[in-house]
C-alpha cells in the first residue's frame, strides 16, 4: 500500500509543478485517501544536489492540497534558491516525505538530547522562542552524528552552533518517503 501511494503522490507534484511552469501535464487524483490531512516535504535535487525543499511540519489540510502547495513552493520558493525553471524540469528529481505526527521529547539538558537521537530515523525540529527549524530524518545521511547533527540544526535557526539554553524544546517525527527513479 506504502509503494502505491507513492506511485500516485509522486506524479502529482511533478504535474503540479509543470503546471506552475506553464507546461499542464495530467495526474491522477482520485485516490479517496488524498482528501485525508496529512503533512509532507516535497524536495528536489538535481544530480543528487539540493535544488528545493519546503514541507509542512503538521497535517491541517487535505494531503492532495499540502503535496500541490508543497512542491510549486520547493520549485519556485525555497528562498535558498532561484526559481526552477521550465528546462531544468526534465533533469530535476522529486521525493516525497510523509510526516508521522510529531512527539515532544523529554530531554533535561543538550547531552540527553543528543543520547535520545535516533540517527537516520528522526526528523528533528528545534525550537527556542521565534527561533525554529528541523531536519528531515534523510539529512542524517550528511550529517551522520547527533552533536553534527544538532549543530547544524541550530545554525538553520539562527543560531551559534552550540547553543543550549532551559527553554530549547524538541520534537521528533519519521516519515515514509518516495523518491523518482531517475
Amino acid at each position: 500500500m506504502q509503494t502505491e501511494r507513492g506511485k500516485i503522490l509522486l506524479p502529482i507534484a511533478r504535474a503540479e509543478i509543470s503546471r506552475a511552469l506553464g507546461m499542464p501535464r495530467a495526474a491522477d487524483e482520485s485516490a479517496p485517501w488524498l482528501a485525508e490531512h496529512g503533512a509532507c516535504f516535497v524536495t528536489l535535487t538535481q544530480d543528487g544536489e539540493l535544488r528545493g525543499c519546503i514541507g509542512t511540519l503538521q497535517a491541517h489540510r487535505p494531503l492532495l492540497t499540502d503535496v500541490k502547495s508543497n512542491a510549486v513552493s520547493a520549485a519556485l520558493r525555497d528562498p535558498r534558491f532561484m526559481p526552477l525553471e521550465a528546462e531544468e524540469l526534465d533533469i530535476t528529481t522529486v521525493e516525497i516525505s510523509l510526516l508521522s505526527p510529531t512527539t515532544a521529547m523529554d530531554v533535561r539538558d543538550e547531552a540527553d538530547a543528543l543520547a535520545q537521537m535516533r540517527p537516520g530515523v528522526d526528523g528533528i525540529i528545534f525550537e527556542y522562542g521565534h527561533y525554529r527549524s528541523t531536519f528531515l530524518p534523510q539529512v542524517w545521511e550528511q550529517l551522520p552524528h547527533p552533536r553534527q547533527f544538532m549543530a547544524h540544526l541550530r545554525r538553520k535557526a539562527g543560531l551559534p552552533d552550540d547553543f543550549w539554553e532551559e527553554g530549547v524544546k524538541l520534537s521528533r517525527y519519521t516519515v515514509t518517503k518516495w523518491s523518482e527513479e531517475r
